[in-house]
């Protein structure tokens, strides 16, 4: 059965109990019985597909894979405990001593810390190149290259990438291309259908919402998925909890809804703040002038919840703006109902190297919000309270 968008989000990915429920149920337990020994033998061998033990196999989470890889367009989905989780059994499963990672400049600083700190110990290189320049990306493939992964738009500075153009330089190389979804989710941006091989995501972020459990997924063909990805999580355990799946399950019944509410926030945000007199710069992709934006309109549906600026004043302006205001949250978390605020330099990206963030842009006076979906009015108030303070030099 071929669905909408907004009913996908609702209905896809699971089937009720015979206790007809209408909401999605929890599965609560860690294992799961057998009629038989013979059948215990023949679910462990996987000559019987079932549930056998909730590290690998659960009712609920596998309600949230299937809804979510439905939602994306893939075959497949792989729940974990993180968004982080997610990225190392992905580098787990598909990349051994030897190989070599292309990854754009502009990803969370975690994840930069992971390629470069974490896995060069395991003897996986990995150079880091602009996202938005297609020739550095190619300049940078060696025979050696396994992978391409990136953010589109980028964290923070809201940077596009061509997903049809990396897709195309990975394949022409035997290499892989994954998209971190995190910003847009399937409701603004499908990376499979632009050509990317798996898709990652941080289930904490819009997947969830409202802020309340922290999750992550991968989605691709069931394939690359079910023979290298799946066997790292059964073994190494970043298992997603039921309770956290079914929280999922519940924020994807909404995620379309909210986010075109965020998006169309977020643009009258970015409007105010690029006239505001305290602000030099504003980073948002539906800006006419942002330097991607006609690339954005064309792989997005629309633009996104998160904007960042740039005050005079390096940090402490920037730390000014954020104590001053009363209503939004300081905290790096992104994609709550609630709108945030953060200074990337000293929080999401504060691990990385000086000079790293100084390639990637990210100044000290950068404020980085998550434009939630209080009354507009309300959210501008808030930060002219803030950036009111730079005006009057204190």
């Amino acid at each position: 059965m071929s669905w909408g968008d907004d009913t996908t989000g609702l209905r896809a990915g699971w089937e009720r109990t015979p206790e007809q429920e209408h909401s999605e149920a929890i599965f609560p337990t860690s294992s799961f019985t057998f009629r038989s020994a013979a059948e215990a033998a023949a679910r462990f061998s996987g000559e019987e597909s079932g549930n056998i033990y909730s590290r690998f196999t659960n009712p609920t989470v596998r309600a949230f894979e299937n809804r979510l890889a439905a939602m994306e367009g893939g075959e497949r989905a792989i729940a974990t405990a993180s968004g982080m989780s997610a990225i190392l059994s992905l580098c787990m499963g598909l990349l051994r001593t030897g190989d070599h990672v292309i990854c754009s400049l502009g990803v969370f600083g975690t994840t930069s810390s992971l390629f470069a700190n974490q896995l060069s110990r395991f003897g996986v290189h990995t150079d880091f190149v602009s996202p938005t320049d297609v020739d550095a990306w190619a300049g940078a493939m060696r025979p050696e290259t396994q992978m391409l992964f990136l953010e589109t738009p980028s964290n923070p500075l809201t940077e596009v990438a061509d997903i049809r153009a990396l897709a195309d330089l990975a394949h022409a190389h035997d290499a892989r291309l994954v998209v971190d979804n995190c910003f847009c989710t399937s409701a603004l941006q499908r990376p499979l259908d632009w050509g990317a091989d798996i898709v990652s995501h941080s289930a904490t972020k819009y997947l969830d919402g409202q802020g309340r459990c922290v999750g992550g997924a991968l989605v691709g063909d069931a394939d690359t998925l079910d023979r290298h990805i799946f066997p790292v999580l059964r073994t190494a355990g970043p298992t997603m909890s039921p309770f956290n799946a079914w929280v999922f399950l519940k924020g994807l019944e909404t995620l379309n809804l909210r986010m075109r509410a965020h998006s169309e926030q977020a643009a009258a945000l970015a409007e105010w703040l690029r006239s505001h007199p305290a602000v030099t710069r504003v980073f948002y992709s539906g800006l006419a002038d942002h330097p991607q934006h006609a690339l954005a309109a064309r792989q997005q549906k629309a633009f996104g919840g998160i904007v960042s600026f740039e005050v005079a004043g390096g940090r402490a302006a920037a730390w000014s703006v954020i104590d001053h205001t009363r209503m939004l949250s300081i905290t790096a978390n992104l994609g709550d109902t609630r709108s945030t605020i953060t200074h990337p330099a000293t929080t999401t990206h504060g691990r990385v190297p000086a000079d790293q963030r100084e390639a990637m842009g990210i100044q000290e006076g950068l404020v980085r919000v998550s434009v939630g979906l209080e009354d507009l009015t309300d959210i501008q108030t808030d930060l002219d309270h803030g950036l009111s303070r730079i005006r009057q030099g204190g």
